[in-house]
């Protein structure tokens, strides 16, 4: 089996979260024990290991969301076995404004697979 390199993965991350394929997407690209982070602890837990753990904390997100309108999802930056993008979320939290959450993604690749990612935002 071919391993994919850190643009391939990058290129077919982006094409299928564009795509609305987010989800799938994790499944295919993420390791097992991929770590997330995000900038604090708050609405989403600071730091979340595990594909177990991913799904939860997007479960925890989409109920949320009141209403989403649409991404825009930039093309990748790919520097060695990192790559980030730009990624623009119109969406209204329960509660809250229609509004546009602009967060800047950072992913780490080995073995093929995304082993973290990290948000900022």
């Amino acid at each position: 089996m071919l391993i994919m390199t850190t643009k391939e993965i990058a290129v077919l991350l982006v094409e299928m979260c564009r795509n609305g394929q987010v989800e799938e997407a994790k499944e295919k690209l993420f390791a097992d024990d991929i770590v997330s982070i995000e900038p604090m602890e708050g609405l989403l837990p600071k730091e979340v290991k595990g594909m177990d753990a991913i799904r939860e904390k997007a479960a925890l997100f989409i109920s949320m969301v009141d209403d989403f309108y649409g991404s825009t999802i930039s093309d990748p930056l790919i520097a060695g076995d990192y790559f980030s993008v730009s990624w623009d979320s119109d969406l209204q939290m329960k509660g809250g404004e229609r509004k546009t959450a602009t967060e800047l993604c950072v992913y780490k690749t080995s073995g093929g697979k995304i082993v973290s990612e990290q948000f900022f935002y």
